[in-house]
């Protein structure tokens, strides 16, 4: 399988988000960011809903055949929403917010809280999976 690239754009506005960070949160989103890609390869990232309010840094996006995951940073956590989460199994219960909603869910991490790795590497193959799955349809 060949590795499909991000446009080099994206992935610099997201090295960029990171290193502006200068925390912990920079750390999770870096962390989590090599997690989807080790997932799968074929993994593109891009750069979505750029505007005053986040400081026209936007929201990192991860796709393959459809959204994937987002990573959003705030004040005490990071969060990823997996578009397609609620249809997601997940058998080590990593989601815990946005637990209400028909379709997405998501995942906080907060300062000192870590993700199991084989446990999130798995729902990004889920979700991959899931968007493959449609897109043959």
């Amino acid at each position: 399988m060949a590795e499909i690239e991000s446009s080099p754009d994206a992935a610099r506005l997201i090295d960029a988000k990171i290193a502006a960070l200068g925390d912990w949160r920079g750390e999770i989103l870096a962390r989590m960011r090599t997690l989807i890609r080790h997932a799968d390869p074929e993994v593109t990232e891009d750069v979505k809903w750029r505007k005053p309010s986040n400081g026209m840094s936007g929201v990192p996006v991860w796709e393959r055949s459809g959204l994937i995951c987002t990573g959003e940073v705030y004040k005490s956590y990071v969060k990823l929403t997996f578009a397609k989460g609620a249809a997601l199994p997940d058998p080590r219960g990593l989601f815990n917010a946005s637990l209400d909603g028909a379709t997405r869910r998501a995942i906080d991490i907060r300062e000192g809280e870590t993700v199991d790795d084989a446990a999130f590497m798995a729902l990004v193959r889920a979700a991959v999976a899931a968007n493959l799955s449609r897109a043959r349809k």
